[in-house]
């Protein structure tokens, strides 16, 4: 749907200040100091990546550059040179500087040619998004938005002296430009934190965070731990399982670094310190088996939680649903490791909750820390993933799962871990929360900058300025004596 609202009414009752203008301005509607030209019906089956002239569409107002080549006759006066602004007249009707080498300009994308004696490109570019967003917010449409040139002619765009446009520009350029370079250093703050938490994993799991702490201290065995530990027991598969892994007969790694262990530390079958379960998804067909109070962990919720305790679930199931499914009430403290489709989320249960099918769960024994495990599925999550199988859904099998082993320190040392990496994890979330106060803070700070240019507070005014009125006087006269342009024929394709 196209828009059809009064835009001059909608600018002048608008509380956004990126749509003010000082006082001692004019306005101006758009196409009284800018040509708008649209775009030209290319035939599409002449579109392609090998042969041809560069074709800008839609899509490429943004990137500034595009893959698509024309390969057709030319109608002259449709092309776009390096550096004109351009405008996408469906979706979101962004607004761009062309950054690439001459090309063809295609439907729906407009090019806007200031005239500048009127009005100077940078300003121009600085001004016209917050009166596309405004269109874009007040235009309704159930598919995809339409923005027609006449609704763009007719924004009322602020009409500062044009010297005074300059100054504006020369301050924002300045301005604009340090918030780039702060977005920029906070974007590789950003960037490091997930490579800052695997190394942090990585180096908990392979021994040499706790290097130092072993040092001196008097740890139990693991062979003494097992001893006192039973072996937890498992479900009909689970015990076939546990015997051929005590065997030695299977086994995958799981936290392996590629180093030999530590001192004190083991390769241990996970089916061996830990009760190994899955989940189930009570039938849909019974409304009665959901929505009861129980929580029920699916694939979206590990997606939240990942690395974390999950307290609260998105969807519950009921006593009878739980009853009459193989579903089963898991106690608090149970790691789940999601094991189709979204393949390698870990998470903890906070408190005694139920799973879908799609997890692997394992209710540690007192020789294994719970968070010790969760943190452990976390470090080697890719190697995880490699034992799955298909193509398209990936899913990791039970007898897989069942044959993980994992390197175990002895218990102490897996509580000083999870301490360390606990600390360590929280200081990496305080710095990704951190800068994303500051991208916030960045954002209002542009907005803020963007106003006090329109409301004409940024540059100092000069007494020798072309007054405004006299400028939109001139602009009119010009207007009214310019004759129409007028549109070139179809030629053959170049090259």
């Amino acid at each position: 749907m196209s828009f059809s609202e009064d835009i001059c009414k909608l600018v002048k009752e608008s509380s956004d200040p990126l749509l003010a203008a000082a006082d001692r301005w004019e306005r101006v509607p758009l196409g009284a100091v800018a040509a708008v030209i649209n775009g030209f019906p290319w035939k599409s089956d002449r579109f392609g990546t090998d042969q041809g002239v560069p074709l800008i569409r839609i899509r490429d107002v943004t990137t500034g550059a595009t893959q698509t080549l024309y390969d057709g006759p030319i109608v002259e006066g449709y092309w776009v040179e390096s550096g004109d602004i351009l405008v996408g007249m469906d979706g979101d009707f962004n607004v761009g500087r062309w950054k690439s080498g001459r090309g063809l300009l295609n439907q729906r994308v407009c090019k806007v040619i200031a005239v500048p004696t009127f009005y100077t490109a940078s300003f121009l570019e600085y001004a016209l998004p917050p009166y596309l967003r405004l269109v874009n917010q007040m235009t309704s449409s159930v598919t995809v938005k339409h923005l027609s040139s006449r609704t763009l002619a007719e924004l009322p765009l602020p009409l500062p002296p044009v010297a005074e446009q300059r100054r504006i520009v020369g301050k924002l350029d300045v301005l604009i430009a340090r918030l780039v370079r702060a977005r920029t250093e906070l974007g590789r703050v950003s960037m490091m934190t997930p490579s800052q938490r695997l190394a942090l994993l990585r180096s908990a799991m392979s021994g040499s965070m706790t290097e130092s702490w072993r040092t001196g201290r008097e740890l139990e065995p693991i062979a003494a731990m097992l001893n006192r530990v039973p072996v937890p027991k498992q479900g009909r598969g689970g015990r076939e399982a546990t015997d051929k892994v005590l065997a030695g007969k299977a086994g995958l790694a799981i936290n392996d670094p590629g180093v030999e262990l530590p001192q004190g530390w083991a390769w241990v079958p996970l089916l061996r310190i830990a009760k190994q379960e899955t989940g189930h998804t009570p039938s849909r067909s019974q409304p009665g088996y959901w929505d009861g109070g129980v929580p029920w962990i699916g694939i979206r919720d590990a997606g939240a939680h990942h690395g974390r305790i999950i307290d609260t679930t998105m969807q519950t199931i009921s006593k009878e649903g739980l009853a009459n499914s193989s579903a089963r009430l898991l106690p608090a403290g149970t790691v789940c490791l999601s094991r189709t489709a979204s393949v390698g989320y870990v998470t903890m249960m906070g408190r005694s909750m139920a799973t879908s099918q799609d997890f692997a769960t394992w209710t540690c024994t007192e020789a294994l820390e719970p968070e010790y495990l969760m943190y452990a599925l976390m470090a080697e999550g890719d190697d995880i993933r490699k034992f799955g199988m298909g193509s398209t859904h990936t899913t990791i099998y039970f007898p897989e799962i069942r044959a993980l082993h994992i390197a175990l320190p002895p218990i102490e040392e897996q509580r000083e871990i999870v301490k360390r990496l606990k600390a360590g994890l929280a200081r990496a979330d305080r710095l990704e929360a951190e800068a994303t106060r500051a991208r916030a803070l960045l954002d209002r700070l542009e907005a803020a900058i963007l106003a006090k240019a329109f409301r004409g507070e940024l540059v100092p005014q000069d007494p020798n300025d072309e007054p405004a009125s006299v400028l939109l006087d001139r602009i009119r006269a010009e207007r009214a004596a310019a004759p129409k342009p007028k549109r070139g024929r179809a030629r053959k394709a170049v090259g």
